[in-house]
């Protein structure tokens, strides 16, 4: 072997082992920070849905922080994803949310080996709508390079979308899904203080064995404490009572898409398992890497034989 082919294995090398460090690398932790969806605004936080009606499910929102990209806010708040082996964590082929079936994946191992790329005609499409837009754009980056902006809402749907975003568009509207509060809203009111007792009745206190006068009626102070209660969840008093799918799951119904689908408020839960897909790429590159730097191992101790 020359000199010459021998610099070009020894490059070669250098960058498959830069390539096989950089998948086997752990992925840092999502920046996106989960908020309850009342403190996602008209111009703040990005608020994530997730069609899961393909499989009877509802449609969740969430709302996550930002600045950040797709891909961390379905990956924070008990979001989960698997990617695909011959693409990586990279190409959404599975989501799960803890909050909803124990945190299962779908679609199922069963329905997608994610080994290979999906098909077109069943795969996670991806969707945005920016601040004020109740249309939906069909993504041109992955959930990767994507960055929604403050306000925005990103969706993600189950099913048969083309290349162009033409056919299989969401059913489901921006404007069902989006915050419309211009400030953060959520929480339980803070308690009232409870009212002091009057000076002038106190010291008028009855006589030994006089009957002590009856106190006020409660009802009138018991009728402000309900009012909070009732109104506790902004998003409760606009709401339908929930279907018995979305009585099983974790959050409020919100709205009735198109087709039946609920829209639920999928509150921050704990993260569920994370699978962040096959380890067919990590496998073929360290292959790759074992067989080129054999056979120039065994040219660079032949030619040494020849000489």
């Amino acid at each position: 072997m020359n000199p010459r082919l021998l610099r070009t294995v020894g490059r070669a090398l250098a960058v498959l082992g830069l390539i096989g460090a950089a998948v086997l690398a752990p992925s840092g932790p999502a920046s996106a920070a989960p908020q309850p969806i009342g403190r996602c605004t008209t111009s703040s936080g990005v608020v994530l849905a997730v069609d899961f009606s393909h499989w009877g499910g509802p449609v969740y929102r969430s709302c996550g922080t930002t600045p950040t990209t797709g891909y961390e806010l379905l990956n924070q708040g008990g979001w989960r994803t698997t990617g695909t082996g011959h693409d990586g964590p990279a190409f959404i082929c599975r989501i799960g949310f803890s909050g909803h079936q124990g945190g299962k994946q779908y679609p199922t191992s069963q329905q997608e080996d994610c080994v290979l790329t999906p098909p077109a005609s069943a795969y996670w499409s991806y969707w945005h709508a920016d601040p004020g837009e109740d249309t939906w754009e069909y993504s041109q980056l992955g959930a990767m390079s994507y960055r929604p902006r403050p306000g925005s809402v990103d969706l993600w749907i189950f099913g048969g979308t083309n290349i162009e975003g033409t056919k299989g568009r969401p059913t489901v509207t921006p404007d069902q899904l989006r915050a419309h509060n211009s400030r953060p809203t959520g929480g339980d009111p803070a308690p009232k203080p409870e009212p002091k007792p009057d000076p002038a009745r106190t010291a008028q206190r009855p006589a030994d064995g006089d009957q002590a006068p009856s106190p006020p009626s409660e009802k009138p102070s018991e009728k402000p404490s309900e009012k909070p209660s009732k109104s506790a969840s902004p998003s409760a008093s606009a709401t339908a009572s929930p279907s018995p799918s979305a009585s099983a799951t974790t959050g409020a119904a919100v709205a009735a898409p198109k087709k039946g689908a609920k829209v639920v408020d999928a509150a921050p839960a704990a993260d569920a398992e994370h699978d962040s897909g096959s380890i067919v790429p990590v496998a073929a590159t360290a292959g790759l890497v074992v067989v080129i730097g054999g056979a120039a191992v065994f040219a660079a101790k032949r030619r040494r034989r020849e000489q």
